[in-house]
């Protein structure tokens, strides 16, 4: 039991959904939708894709060069993934410019050696590519922190973890008990950082934080927002990556039950009754993650799947759709994070495609971003201020991504291999999305 007396098994109902409040209009759209994947690099996925900067041969600590091998996407183990193998994948020192070359001493289980090195087949994620080539790709994204999923996932909702002490959380709560949040265990802790990159595992704080998120200020302009989620409490699904199960103000108040939706399914119900929000996240079943170890390859259709149902929809024409990955998951990539070393960050390349009727056709980006721009995108397209974390200097990808004097483009469906009625009729996998 956590230390306000709310248990773990507690966790927003499902059953009929009631509509989110009016999407307010904003700058330049009326909705933003950001779908989140798991633990890819940009090579793993797109190391091929025309255009971008992509690599089929990768670096070894001992100044080898290796091939990347073409894998499926589902993959039997998931590569370690926390900071200090962050440290050693980058093997650039606490402040250093990484070598990208370090990889190969990650073990997999107990033995190092080039298994990362691997990109996906373009036909096993199709979608993506398909995406990718109608809309635009940027291939110079990355993650806010050296760092896993828990700490990412509030990136997304925050732009950073920072603690107000020039310290950040960092990797993940070190209850092996789930969920990981306001619901976790009474003597759970989390790890910091230091701005200047000193790591305290086991330092922090319990994980049920008082910091403003995105909801603060989207509360605070009246736009509506939801986030769509694995039921915490349901087995093992959604009792990690739930971001605002981590943030007091919603998991102890009315929010909980109304704008933090379970099962994420429900999404196309809002979608199909042109009720969707004017922000809206959405986390996958483990299942549908792309998360290495899941034996699952339906990754792809289920962000095709919620793409296919917004642009089929009366929101298409006033829509913007991020889809993007949480972090590297341990996976090769070849590109060295920019900037100087800070609170752990920043973190190695992830994918982002974005999907509208004004997105650029066919466009790859190599402009640098990170997840505060995508916060930043948020703050600026309903005049909400800043939070005051990544948000302040991350790149504003707008002008870049999108071109408002184009002609709208009428939506053409994604093909898929599993269907919407698929997702809709999945049992639960009530696994983690992710455990590190």
């Amino acid at each position: 039991m956590s230390p306000s007396g709310c248990g773990g098994a507690s966790s927003p109902a499902a059953g009929p959904l009631p509509p989110p409040g009016v999407a307010k209009q904003g700058q330049y759209f009326t909705h933003i939708v950001i779908i989140i994947q798991e633990n890819r690099t940009f090579d793993n996925l797109f190391a091929t894709f025309p255009g971008a900067d992509g690599t089929t041969t990768g670096k070894t600590h001992d100044g080898k060069s290796v091939p990347l091998r073409s894998a499926n996407l589902e993959s039997p183990v998931s590569p370690n993934n926390g900071y200090l193998y962050w440290r050693r994948d980058c093997n650039g020192g606490k402040t250093g410019v990484c070598k990208m070359n370090g990889f190969d001493t990650v073990p997999i289980g107990r033995v190092p050696g080039l298994y990362v090195y691997q990109y996906v087949r373009p036909s096993q994620i199709r979608p993506y590519w398909d995406l990718a080539k109608q809309y635009v790709l940027s291939d110079h994204t990355f993650q806010t922190q050296g760092s896993g999923s828990f700490t990412a996932h509030q990136d997304l909702i925050r732009g950073g973890t920072t603690l107000g002490n020039s310290q950040a959380l960092i990797d993940f709560p070190n209850d092996s008990g789930y969920p990981w949040g306001c619901d976790a265990s009474n003597d759970t802790t989390t790890s910091l950082i230091t701005e200047h990159n000193s790591y305290e595992p086991g330092a922090g704080p319990f994980p049920c934080l008082t910091y403003a998120t995105l909801r603060d200020l989207l509360d605070a302009d009246g736009v509506s927002w939801r986030y769509y989620a694995p039921a915490v409490g349901s087995g093992f699904a959604g009792n990690l990556w739930n971001a605002f199960d981590a943030i007091d103000a919603v998991r102890h108040g009315p929010e909980w039950t109304t704008n933090v939706i379970s099962p994420q399914t429900q999404v196309f119900t809002d979608i199909d009754r042109d009720t969707l929000p004017a922000v809206a996240w959405i986390i996958p079943d483990y299942a549908n993650s792309d998360h290495p170890g899941d034996s699952s390859d339906t990754g792809p259709s289920w962000v095709a799947q919620v793409v296919n149902a917004i642009g089929q929809s009366p929101a298409w024409k006033t829509t913007a759709i991020l889809i993007l990955w949480d972090d590297w998951g341990g996976w090769y990539d070849h590109v060295p994070p920019p900037g100087t070393r800070r609170y752990g960050g920043l973190g190695f390349r992830v994918p982002l495609i974005a999907v509208s009727p004004y997105a650029r056709s066919g466009y790859v980006s190599h402009n640098e971003y990170q997840f505060g721009s995508v916060i930043r995108f948020v703050e600026d397209n309903w005049d909400l201020g800043r939070l005051g974390t990544t948000d302040v200097h991350s790149a504003d990808f707008v002008k870049d991504f999108f071109d408002f004097e184009q002609r709208p483009r009428k939506f053409a469906p994604i093909q898929t291999e599993y269907s919407k009625s698929f997702f809709l009729h999945q049992p639960p996998s009530n696994q983690p999305v992710d455990y590190e």
